[in-house]
């Protein structure tokens, strides 16, 4: 027996989490019964519907890291018509996002249909570093940024250690270049911590993360994960 959310995501029709708020919202099913309850428990032979889709578990595992270009949704669909991630990756596979980069942020976006792993990458508690290069508007000092890597209060929460460096100051244009490496994931984060210090972010790319870069990758381009790297990621996994 194993907790439905656990099978849900498993099946690779989205991760633990979005399977936890799908049951809270009331669209799954177990042999035709409503469950709200979250620590239910099913078994091999109980036929699960998510959103009105049967499911099945153990689906077939598949890893993607896409360049996105500005001006896609990182979601799975989009309610007003927008481009998506998963427009520019063709698969037969119900695939989802690795967490989000807001519409006109670029980079390194993992996508899959491993529950699992993705819930292990997505919480702050893991530490996963991601890297950002953000140009912002006028000129940053080191003292800045060790105010704002320190921890800053964004929407009434104070954000955990960062590391951060200058990477270029452009006095004739009044704007600054800087790396800034997370282990977060909130909404709007890179962008709320540069304002709550007094910057704008001009333009922002998310470099990579963990180990996986954007090498070989142009704008809008993707591939597979190797078995190297998927073994990796679970290797990362692992130590926690």
């Amino acid at each position: 027996m194993e907790r439905l959310q656990k099978v849900i995501a498993l099946s690779g029709y989205c991760s633990r989490r979005k399977a936890e708020e799908l049951i809270e919202k009331k669209q799954v099913k177990v042999n035709g019964k409503l469950i709200t309850e979250m620590g239910y428990k099913v078994n091999n032979t109980d036929l699960i519907e998510v959103e009105g889709n049967p499911i099945n578990e153990k689906e077939e595992k598949v890893y993607y890291i896409l360049n996105k270009p500005r001006g896609i949704v990182t979601t799975t669909k989009d309610e007003k018509g927008r481009k998506t991630v998963i427009d520019l990756i063709k698969t037969e596979k119900r695939i989802y996002p690795v967490g989000r980069l807001d519409y006109d942020t670029t980079g390194l976006v993992i996508l899959t249909n491993d529950g699992e792993l993705t819930n292990y990458l997505i919480h702050p508690k893991n530490k996963i570093e991601k890297v950002y290069v953000a140009k912002i508007k006028g000129i940053i000092s080191k003292e800045d940024l060790k105010k704002m890597c320190n921890g800053i209060i964004i929407d009434g929460k104070k954000t955990s250690k960062s590391k951060a460096k200058i990477l270029k100051i452009d006095k004739k244009t009044n704007t600054s270049l800087v790396e800034l490496i997370i282990h977060e994931g909130r909404n709007h984060q890179v962008k709320k911590m540069f304002e709550a210090i007094g910057f704008d972010v001009l333009k922002l790319k998310r470099e990579s993360i963990s180990f996986l870069t954007l090498d070989g990758l142009k704008s809008g381009e993707y591939r597979p994960l190797s078995i190297k790297e998927i073994k990796m990621l679970y290797g990362e996994k692992n130590k926690y």
